[in-house]
């Protein structure tokens, strides 16, 4: 079959830091060197001790030495991100220019996602299904501030099997058309409610300016579509799901988002009320991690999806839709990252715990092998997802080095000199350095394992903390428009009290380049005046610039 896309100029695709790079990432090449692995933010962690039986990593002849730095953060932050995405092996560009694709590193953490929230969604009632990718072009159009909003980001079916079409098909931006059509032919009466769906999906939108995982022409996600009774089950539906997104970014990703709701202006088109969540990255800059939407009655009334009440009267569904995607990929690497690479909370690390035999003569090959064996069992019976690098190809500094960029939370060390001790060196990812390590650990399984989880628990914490510490400390109260401009110039979040028009809000970003990222669920109890107008305001709204 051959399809033909009708596709926006792609001039413009790539922002200019992307652009400045092929169009495929060059594979990870382990022998290129662009500077020594044990520089100064490696050297600390990357020597071991002649003393105890090991190697010292930086004497090895300079072949083995391998290039596992970044651009530092502060210097390039777009270039660092992109860096780290490809040497740690998490995704590559795809031949269609804005696409990607995810490699084996980068899907394990987004199937991490989706076994936590696949969890969530069931408690809380929904189904999982799916609907097709293809859809009629006439469904976009029935919902006009829906067809409105999407229409410049559509990708086109025009041809099929060599044939003009007789309709356009769309290729799937997002659901809530074809869930509508559907939930048309299955609802009929109040008992057919509430109907909640989930699907987990790939999405297509034109974006013109790119990042991957932020913002690509094709996105992994999951969508759910409720349909219930009464406005007031699905506003509680709408705010269910939000919690549900919040509590995930928080106690899985280590993510401290800010929950509120959209302003007009950056409502889903096509929904009443818009609820999200905020995060901080590295830079500063704000990325909405997820979203929730009360579409109240618009698409039910487009596509007459009605149910017969208990009394006998025809009534339009309440709906609701909310989604997050592989943007939190994105999220975790530009929230938690540094200059030595990727760092990753444990919960949603692939591998929590690399360990690594180290051995300089080969009789003690075998005895340290066998150790980190029966290490690396009794941890994987404890339920601890652990990874034993045993190849011999790369020397102990070279894994180290690769493993720390690959964000995981822990490491252990085996020597043998900790064969005959029974015992390990533990080092956490997320503490650079001696601070970072513990030696002498016991190799008993009931010790070996508390101490891992307790100290999984104490990185899952720390992130988050370090996180909010950030967030707290980049956020500037603000009360007149002089004041948000200054705060935006330095790159921080604003935040005052707000109750201007759509047209003051226009201007603040056209002027600023920040938006109201949403008006936060907690909110201060003193009386406000808007920083605008001056005028009476009953929220405060948080402006940024933004992904």
């Amino acid at each position: 079959m051959v399809v033909s896309l009708r596709l926006p100029s792609l001039s413009a695709l790539f922002s200019p830091a992307i652009s400045r790079r092929p169009s495929s990432l060059p594979r990870c090449n382990h022998h290129r060197v662009r500077r020594p692995v044990c520089s100064a933010s490696f050297s600390a962690q990357s020597t071991v001790s002649e003393a105890n039986g090991r190697v010292d990593t930086q004497t090895q002849s300079s072949n083995r030495v391998v290039d596992r730095a970044v651009t530092p953060r502060s210097q390039d932050f777009n270039a660092w991100y992109l860096d780290v995405i490809e040497q740690a092996e998490l995704a590559d560009y795809g031949p269609v220019r804005g696409t990607m694709v995810i490699r084996p590193y980068g899907y394990a953490i987004w199937e991490a996602i989706q076994d936590y929230l696949n969890v969530k969604f069931k408690e809380t009632g929904h189904s999982n299904m799916y609907f097709p990718q293809f859809i009629p072009y006439s469904f976009i159009e029935k919902e006009a501030s829906h067809v409105e909003g999407f229409s410049p980001e559509l990708a086109v079916v025009t041809i099929g099997g060599g044939k003009e079409l007789e309709e356009k098909l769309v290729v799937r931006p997002t659901s809530e058309t074809i869930v509508n059509h559907m939930f048309t032919q299955w609802i009929h009466s109040y008992r057919d409610l509430p109907l909640m769906v989930n699907q987990w999906a790939n999405v297509t939108r034109w974006e013109m300016r790119t990042k991957p995982f932020v913002r690509t022409l094709e996105f992994l996600w999951q969508e759910g579509h409720t349909a219930h009774a009464t406005p007031e089950e699905a506003e509680k539906e709408a705010i269910q799901m939000i919690d549900v997104y919040t509590k995930f970014a928080y106690e899985q990703t280590a993510i401290p988002v800010i929950a509120g709701r959209k302003s007009k202006v950056e409502t889903f088109a096509g929904a009443v009320r818009t609820y999200t969540i905020e995060a901080m990255m590295g830079d500063r800059k704000a990325l909405q991690a997820g979203t929730s939407h009360n579409l109240g009655q618009n698409f039910s009334r487009a596509f007459q999806t009605q149910f017969t009440d208990e009394s006998g009267q025809r009534q339009h569904v309440w709906q609701t839709s909310w989604a997050v995607s592989t943007r939190f990929v994105g999220g975790i690497i530009m929230t938690h990252g540094d200059d030595t690479g990727l760092m990753l909370p444990p919960k949603i690390a692939p591998i929590q715990v690399v360990i690594t035999p180290i051995w300089k003569k080969d009789d003690d090959r075998e005895g340290v092998l066998n150790a980190a064996s029966s290490v690396k069992e009794a941890l994987q019976t404890a339920g601890i997802r652990v990874k034993l690098d045993d190849s011999d190809q790369r020397t102990p500094g070279w894994k180290f080095n690769f493993w720390e960029m690959k964000g995981v939370p822990v490491r252990i060390e085996i020597g043998p000199r900790d064969v005959s001790s029974r015992t390990v060196v533990i080092c956490r990812r997320d503490v650079p350095g001696k601070q970072g390590k513990v030696f002498g650990i016991s190799m008993e399984p009931s010790i070996l394992e508390a101490h891992i989880k307790d100290k999984l628990d104490e990185i899952q914490s720390s992130l988050l903390e370090k996180a909010k510490s950030f967030r707290d400390c980049n956020i500037v109260d603000v009360s007149s428009y002089d004041e948000l401009k200054v705060a935006i110039s330095q790159g921080k979040w604003a935040r005052g009290p707000w109750s201007a028009s759509d047209e003051d809000e226009l201007k603040v970003k056209e002027e600023t380049g920040a938006t109201i990222r949403c008006f936060p669920f907690e909110q201060p109890q003193d009386i406000k005046t808007c920083l605008m107008t001056g005028n009476p305001a009953e929220e405060v709204a948080i402006f940024a610039k933004s992904y």
